[in-house]
């Protein structure tokens, strides 16, 4: 099925066709990522519920749960806590993928122009990708 017979416009190619295969990459990816992201933090949520039921109707359980000292604080933490199936962690994790959906659109479009020969838009998107990166590392740094 194509875009076109959903009810919703079709996509524009890069002649003003049909989707182009970029366009069709792009697509998946942030498809994926946000219904990905979507699924992580409501499987976190129910999973926090599950193990205290008491988040439910106590008014004094949100302020414990929302607690920044409980968090987890740095990748390793959330990979650790996901492992331990932790509500908390699984959600932070759905976030942490839709963070880095845009990013990964980046590095398809990267790849996408390298394979075309593009070398223009190979080297822009690049840069770009390469400075979202960065900025990852700035923040990380400078956060601890």
């Amino acid at each position: 099925m194509r875009r076109g017979d959903e009810g919703l416009p079709p996509l524009a190619g890069p002649r003003g066709g049909e989707p182009g295969e970029l366009e069709e990459a792009v697509l998946v990816v942030l498809r994926a990522g946000v219904l990905g992201s979507l699924a992580l933090v409501v499987i976190g949520m129910a999973v926090s519920l599950f193990h205290h039921p008491d988040y439910w109707g106590d008014a004094t359980a949100l302020p414990r749960l929302l607690r920044p000292s409980d968090g987890a604080h740095t990748l390793r933490d959330v990979g650790t806590r996901v492992l331990a199936f932790k509500g908390q962690a699984i959600a932070m994790l759905g976030l942490l993928v839709l963070i880095a959906t845009p990013v990964l659109r980046v590095a398809v479009s990267v790849r996408h122009f390298a394979r075309v020969r593009d070398r223009a838009y190979t080297w822009l998107t690049a840069i770009v990708l390469g400075l979202l990166l960065l900025s990852f590392l700035i923040g990380r740094a400078g956060g601890g």
